[in-house]
């Protein structure tokens, strides 16, 4: 998988958990300004990132950054499935997100990358702040990239997410993993 760089995403070492949190609270921090000293949440919620990219394999952690938005924190993995899916696939899980997704769950639709690839998104906004997931399906190989962004202030959720759907719509399943 490779994806092409996108102004305002800067991507984080995935190192160890303790190189990570390092990066990314020296990152937010940076973003955040002289009140982030103050934020005790900052610390939290960089080693909260840092330890749940490691759980869940994560191949990719990325803060993106817009002027006038809260920093939000971009994951993304590669997961297997039984079998390859496509867009028929993609619908159904677009209708079962769409039904059953759970709370906060303020639209479910479905798009296509710049190669064509099947992609659903699921915005979800609570008391925590936003989240959106982008599920992208890989039609030849059974597998697909989930990429979860969350910006726990939501202040500039509208362009954070905007960037990061561009991030997305450059992912490219045929090549080798990395990040140009």
């Amino acid at each position: 998988m490779r994806l092409t760089g996108v102004p305002g995403i800067t991507t984080v070492a995935l190192s160890s958990v303790r190189q990570t949190t390092h990066e990314l609270l020296t990152l937010l921090g940076r973003l955040r300004g002289p009140d982030a000293a103050r934020d005790p949440g900052l610390e939290v919620a960089a080693l909260q990132a840092a330890e749940l990219a490691y759980q869940h394999d994560a191949g990719l952690l990325a803060v993106v950054e817009h002027e006038g938005a809260d920093p939000a924190i971009l994951v993304a993995g590669l997961i297997g499935v039984d079998k390859p899916m496509d867009a028929d696939t993609a619908a159904e899980l677009s209708y079962h997100l769409a039904d059953a997704g759970g709370p906060g769950i303020r639209e479910v639709t479905r798009a296509q990358t710049a190669r064509g690839y099947p992609v659903v998104l699921a915005e979800r906004v609570q008391v925590t702040g936003a989240q959106l997931q982008a599920v992208v399906v890989d039609p030849v190989r059974p597998r697909i990239v989930v990429f979860t962004l969350h910006s726990p202030g939501g202040r500039g959720w509208l362009e954070v997410a905007a960037l990061a759907g561009r991030f997305v719509a450059g992912v490219d399943l045929s090549a080798p993993a990395r990040v140009t």
